[in-house]
C-alpha cells in the first residue's frame, strides 16, 4: 500500500498494457510547447497591485495549473512498477537559488485543488523565503547529505530507496523529503535569462510532468487582417503519456491557457473539484 497514492482499478485495459510496453517514464515522454499571452497576465498583475495585492507570474501560472488539476484530476496520476496510481495530494517541486550562489535547493510545495490565487501566492512566498534563507537546509538537503555522508552509502542507499519505492514500501518521511515524488516540477528559466527547454522526466519517483518557462518573446499573430507581434511566455511541457489519453492532455492544455487569458477566475475557488476514477 503506497503512502502517496491509491491504485486505479477501472482504467481502460490499454493503459494497463501500455505500462508493460513502455516500462520507464522516459520511454513514455511526450513534449509540447505552450505559448501564453503575457499581456492579460501583466494587466491583471497591475490591477491587483493597485488594489494592494502583489502577484508574480510564477504564482499565477502555478495557480492556473492547480485549477486545471481540479477539473482534470488525471494530471495528478503516476505510474510505478507498471501500475497506475492517483496521487493523494497536489505537490509541485521547484528549485530555489540561495542569495549569491549558483546552485539551488529543491523541495516541494503542497496545494489543495480548491485554493485561490491569494492562497497560492502565500504558499509560494513562504516556500521561497524558507528555502532561500542563508545557511538553512530543508528535508531534501538533509536526506542528500545523509546519503553522501559515508563512502559507498549513496549507491546502496539510493538503490534500496528505489527498490522500496517500486514495491510501495517507501516511508512517507522519505516521500515527503524527495523532490522526485510530486505532481509536477516547475522551473522558471527566465529568472536566469534563459530560454525554455523540454526538461526530461525522471524514471525514479512519481513526477509525471515537468514545466519549464523561458524568456518572453515576440510572436507574430494576425489581428484584424494585419500581422502584429505580441509578447508571449513560452513553456516547455514534458509529460508521461501513460497517465492519460492524448485528447485529455489537449483539453487540459487548452484549459490552462484559457485560465491565463483571464487570471481573475483564480480569485474564487472552483465551483467543483473532480475526483479521479476508482
Amino acid at each position: 500500500m503506497r503512502k502517496d497514492g491509491r491504485k486505479i482499478k477501472t482504467i481502460d485495459p490499454m493503459y494497463k498494457l501500455i505500462s508493460h510496453i513502455m516500462v520507464d517514464r522516459c520511454d513514455a515522454m511526450n513534449m509540447i510547447e505552450l505559448t501564453v499571452q503575457q499581456d492579460p497576465i501583466r494587466k491583471y498583475m497591475r490591477r491587483k497591485k493597485d488594489e494592494g495585492y502583489t502577484f508574480s507570474h510564477l504564482a499565477i501560472i502555478i495557480a492556473a495549473y492547480v485549477r486545471t488539476v481540479a477539473e482534470y484530476p488525471f494530471l495528478n496520476r503516476f505510474v510505478v512498477n507498471k501500475t497506475l496510481y492517483a496521487r493523494n495530494e497536489v505537490a509541485i517541486g521547484m528549485v530555489v537559488l540561495k542569495p549569491g550562489e549558483t546552485e539551488g535547493t529543491m523541495n516541494k510545495m503542497y496545494f489543495k485543488p480548491d485554493m485561490t490565487i491569494y492562497q497560492i501566492q502565500e504558499v509560494l512566498d513562504e516556500y521561497i523565503n524558507t528555502n532561500r534563507g542563508a545557511g538553512k537546509t530543508n528535508s531534501t538537503d538533509k536526506l542528500m547529505a545523509t546519503l553522501l555522508s559515508i563512502p559507498g552509502l549513496a549507491r546502496g542507499g539510493i538503490n534500496f530507496i528505489k527498490w522500496m519505492d517500486k514495491h510501495g514500501w517507501l516511508p512517507k518521511s522519505v516521500i515527503d523529503a524527495s523532490p522526485f515524488h510530486c505532481t509536477m516540477t516547475i522551473t522558471n528559466l527566465a529568472s536566469i535569462g534563459t530560454n525554455y527547454i523540454f526538461h526530461h522526466v525522471y524514471n525514479f519517483g512519481t513526477t509525471s510532468m515537468i514545466m519549464a518557462m523561458g524568456n518572453t518573446r515576440d510572436d507574430p499573430v494576425k489581428r484584424h487582417g494585419e500581422i502584429v507581434f505580441e509578447k508571449v511566455i513560452p513553456i516547455g511541457l514534458v509529460m508521461d503519456e501513460r497517465i492519460a489519453e492524448g485528447v485529455q492532455f489537449a483539453m487540459a492544455c487548452r484549459k490552462l491557457q484559457g485560465i491565463l487569458q483571464d487570471p481573475s477566475v483564480l480569485e474564487q475557488p472552483p465551483e467543483h473539484v473532480n475526483e479521479d476514477i476508482k
